[in-house]
This record gives structure tokens, C-alpha cells and sequence, in this order.
């Protein structure tokens, strides 16, 4: 099979229309139907099941789909490699992380420079009260976040970090001589907000408005910073849910970590504008994926 049909047929099993697969490889449509018809022949089984209204990949054809996959971009980013290598120069790519998150991506960014020395990657800090503006404003390519992210210029891509969240208090804080604590108890103390607007559903995951059982949850201080979260929590104005790095990067005096026996999972995934997508961000992508996230 050669590479142009394979490219052919792997961006029609993304796109699910001849048309739009034409575009997008600048090919006439009916190049495109030649190839598969070709490939199908050559298989001896259908690879797409075709109506009048929608064109949809066959179990064979989903198979074909994903073996093909990781070896094609392989090809495709060796290739642009060794030109960028054989022209003398490097390729950039930045990623926006919060924090001391690159200790917890480490093991995605030693991966991705042993695979890629090519690649100059760069690490940009992203704050909270900001989460998304700069991938649109192009000051990093990719970044990580907390999930969920509804955002439909943003892919999400692969997960990174998993860590059941804590509740940061004051080491002096009632519940910090209690023997359990659950997230409940959240109903009965403050909790900091973002001094600057973000979504309210992505905020939700650490600074919910009501508990599970559906009691309030009360807002107080509005924050920029983690410092400035850890200060109002160490002052007691306010109790924080906080995702497992906290205590990890930050044992401040006066601070406590508890473990809510009920508290969930904090996720993190990599995201990036759909539209600016880049092979570099892919590649970076399918190394997050090889790696897998850390788990905490």
C-alpha cells in the first residue's frame, strides 16, 4: 500500500466524507474514491459502508484504522525530522504547566526530548485565573489542565496526572484533629475563588457550589495565586480543595493535607486550539499517550 493511499484512507476514516477528504489533501474527489476502491480490492473486504446520508468505517475498516495509525505518523514525523535535521536546524514547541507540574510530567517530557531531540521544547507557567487564554493567544501551543474542559475551539487530548484531591486547612483548623473529614464537611467553612472570571464549570472541580448531598457551599476570598491561596487558608479565612501536587511541592509550615475518604479524582489532560493543531503537538501527544499518566 503506498504512503499517499494510506494518508487517504486515514483521513477519511477521521473525516467520514469523501468531500471534505478531497479538501482537506487538495485531491479530486474522485482520487479519493479510486484509493479506497483500490484498497479494498487489494483487501478483499469492504473498508467504508456507504448511504446516501453518511459513510461509516467497517469493523475490518476500524481495524485497519488503528494499525495504520501510529505507524503512519511515525513515518511523517521521522521524515520531518530528518529534513529539519539535514537543514541544520530545530523545531520549538511550547507547553504551558502549572506550577511545579513539570516534576509530575516528567516522565511525558524526558520521553518526548529522547524521541525528538530535534525538538527544542519549552515550558511556559500557567496560572488558574487564565487557564485557556494563552493557547489562544498563542503564547504556548499546548498546555496541561484539569478536567472536564468544555471549550469547543480545544482538543483534549491524552491524561497526564490522576490524583484524588485533598483539603488543604490550617494546621490549627477543627477539622485537622478530626479523625475522618468527607466532602460534606465543605458545607460548613469558606472556600476561595478565582479573583478573575474563568468558566464556572470548570471552576466547579475545586471550588464546587454544593456538596454531593447538595448543601451550599459558601465563597469567600478571591484568589490570583496558590500562594495566595495557601495565605488565606494559613490565616483560616478558608479551607481549599487543592489537586494531590499540593502537599507533594508544598509542606508549608502551618498548612495541613487531609484525605476527604470521599474526595475525587483530579484528572489532568493535555489541550490545545483544534485550529492551531501542529505534527508537534501530536507527537507530544502520542508520547503522553505511550507514557501514560502518573497516578498519585
Amino acid at each position: 500500500m503506498e504512503l499517499r493511499d494510506i494518508e487517504i484512507f486515514l483521513t477519511l476514516a477521521e473525516e467520514l466524507h469523501f468531500g471534505r477528504t478531497a479538501d482537506r489533501l487538495h485531491v479530486s474527489q474522485a482520487r479519493v474514491s479510486q484509493s479506497i476502491a483500490k484498497q479494498e480490492r487489494r483487501i478483499g473486504a469492504r473498508l467504508f459502508a456507504r448511504t446516501s446520508r453518511k459513510v461509516e468505517l467497517t469493523p475490518i475498516g476500524t481495524q485497519l484504522r488503528d494499525d495504520l495509525s501510529v505507524g503512519y505518523q511515525r513515518i511523517v514525523d521521522g521524515t520531518r525530522a530528518a529534513t529539519t535535521a539535514a537543514q541544520g536546524g530545530t523545531s520549538t514547541l511550547t507547553l504551558g504547566l502549572y506550577g511545579p507540574q513539570a516534576h509530575d510530567c516528567a516522565h511525558i517530557i524526558n520521553l518526548f526530548r529522547a524521541r525528538h531531540p530535534e525538538v527544542e521544547l519549552q515550558i511556559r507557567e500557567v496560572h488558574f485565573t487564565d487557564p485557556f487564554g494563552p493557547l489562544r493567544n498563542g503564547s504556548v501551543e499546548v498546555a496541561t489542565s484539569w478536567l472536564p474542559v468544555r471549550e469547543p475551539d480545544l482538543t483534549v487530548g491524552p491524561l497526564v496526572v490522576t490524583d484524588p484531591l485533598l483539603l488543604m486547612v490550617a494546621a490549627d483548623h477543627p477539622l485537622a484533629s478530626r479523625e475522618t473529614v468527607g466532602m460534606e464537611d465543605l458545607a460548613d467553612w469558606t472556600l476561595p475563588h478565582s479573583a478573575l472570571p474563568v468558566p464556572e464549570y470548570w471552576l466547579q472541580t475545586l471550588v464546587p457550589t454544593h456538596t454531593p448531598g447538595g448543601r451550599p457551599i459558601r465563597r469567600g476570598p478571591k484568589v490570583s495565586t496558590f500562594q495566595e491561596v495557601a495565605a488565606v487558608v494559613a490565616a483560616g479565612e478558608a479551607i481549599s480543595l487543592v489537586h494531590g501536587d499540593a502537599a507533594r511541592y508544598y509542606p508549608w509550615p502551618g498548612l495541613r493535607y487531609l484525605h476527604p475518604y470521599d474526595a475525587p479524582t483530579g484528572r489532568w489532560a493535555l489541550i490545545w486550539p483544534t485550529a492551531a493543531e501542529t505534527a508537534l503537538v501530536r507527537a507530544l501527544a502520542r508520547v503522553a499517550e505511550d507514557a501514560g499518566p502518573r497516578r498519585g
